[in-house]
């Protein structure tokens, strides 16, 4: 898998959670005033952490597919993925929720 196919998919699992009212695309949400309208920001952020660490494992196994071994990290590696994960996100976050409440 090449480095910008990776971070196409990560780009894409990113902005995923923005685009759809159901959790993981699979199980709709009913609040009890609202039927299904929007899904609440803390799901969201759920499926981001989610979707991160699925991200994560995809990217792993594709090192060690390419090249065998896996390099030990430390914690300043994850610090900086997860805030490229979260700069990924930014547009699904911009068109959810601040756009569409401009309209």
């Amino acid at each position: 898998m090449t480095n910008w196919a990776l971070l196409g998919l990560v780009f894409f699992a990113a902005n995923l959670p923005w685009f759809s009212n159901k959790l993981f695309y699979l199980i709709p949400l009913k609040s009890s005033n609202q039927p299904t309208k929007s899904k609440h920001l803390g799901w969201c952020l759920l499926e981001l952490l989610v979707l991160y660490f699925a991200a994560g494992a995809v990217a792993w196994y594709a090192e060690h597919a390419t090249f065998g071994q896996v390099s030990p990290q430390d914690w300043e590696f994850y610090a900086v993925t997860g805030c490229l994960f979260l700069v990924f996100a930014f547009p699904g976050f911009v068109y959810k929720v601040l756009w569409k409440r401009a309209f």
